[in-house]
């Protein structure tokens, strides 16, 4: 069943209600100034799926250096997945990338994330290596995996 959202632009407004949804997504959570430091670059971006009620339901961050993007953050809260919003945010992400002259996207996700890395699959998604012990709070291997954009 798809919830209605719309997406739009991360604004540093934003921060402080990203970061209290982060640690409700992540066990490693990024900091209040993690986010801010990335939406004051001039390479990065986010995007939020923002519900009906105002609330958010998820969002993305993701950089562009030269011809090479990178997603930083994928994230939907817990009782908004399997709706549709992690699909969403990452096509209008990834359009976004496309749009600032990106030809080749990389991610890194943890190993046991089996559904998101089956939705990143069926995106075009492929694996192109490892990264051992990557993350923290568990300690757990990353996949990584690449999508040409060309």
């Amino acid at each position: 069943m798809a919830v209605a959202y719309r997406i739009r632009p991360a604004l540093l407004a934003d921060v402080a209600e990203l970061a209290r949804l982060e640690p409700r997504c992540f066990s490693d959570p990024w900091s209040p100034g993690g986010f801010r430091e990335m939406l004051e670059s001039p390479h990065s971006f986010g995007l939020l799926a923002e519900l009906k009620s105002g609330q958010l339901g998820g969002y993305l961050v993701a950089r562009a250096v030269e011809r090479e993007g990178e997603i930083l953050n994928l994230a939907v809260v817990p009782e908004r997945r399997r709706h549709g919003l992690g699909g969403g945010l990452l096509e209008a992400g990834l359009d976004a990338l496309k749009s600032r002259g990106v030809n080749d996207v990389f991610l890194e996700v943890r190993a046991s994330n089996e559904p998101a890395i089956a939705m990143y699959l069926a995106r075009g998604f492929r694996p192109m290596g490892r990264r051992r012990e990557y993350y923290r709070k568990p300690v757990e291997d990353a996949m990584v995996l690449r999508k040409s954009l060309e």
